[in-house]
């Protein structure tokens, strides 16, 4: 029979699990904003997905991009941090900019278009649209929390 000790209190809580992914707000020199139609759900988003364990965030964001949109992008700078506290994902977003590729959609997507801020506000759910937006804000980077539609207000 095995029998476990250790010299450490057990907790009543278990260390939380979260998941890391990493999304790409593409801003062209237009001012247009890169999203992408999901193939699961339909929904209006920025491309990204999780992020791989031996890959930087960089490079993470990169790979998404590219495999959902045929665009390859030069990342600028980290504009926002957002956790969808009912699933535990927290998502790094990164303002980039087009630097080649061809559009086209994948097996995660059905669509790709590059929207104007207001389109982005019409077509995507609150805690998607946000990440778009904020990454045109020069005061970055924003944290905010969501349920996976909605924002949760800071109290």
């Amino acid at each position: 029979m095995l029998i476990y000790m250790s010299n450490s209190a057990q907790s009543e809580r278990s260390t939380p699990r979260h998941s890391v992914s990493v999304a790409g707000a593409v801003v062209r020199d237009d001012g247009r904003l890169l999203a992408i139609r999901r193939a699961d759900n339909g929904a209006w988003e920025l491309p990204g997905g999780v992020l791989e364990l031996e890959e930087t965030p960089e490079d993470g964001l990169r790979r998404e991009v590219l495999e959902e949109t045929g665009i390859h992008v030069e990342v600028d700078r980290l504009t926002g941090v957002y956790k969808n506290i009912v699933v535990g994902v927290v998502a790094l977003v990164f303002r980039c900019k087009p630097s080649g590729g061809t559009e086209r959609v994948s097996g995660e997507t059905t669509a790709i278009q590059w929207l104007t801020p207001e389109e982005v506000s019409e077509r995507m759910s609150e805690a998607y649209a946000i990440r778009l937006l904020d990454a045109l804000d020069a005061d970055t980077p924003h944290v905010r929390s969501h349920d996976g539609r909605r924002l949760l207000r800071v109290r």
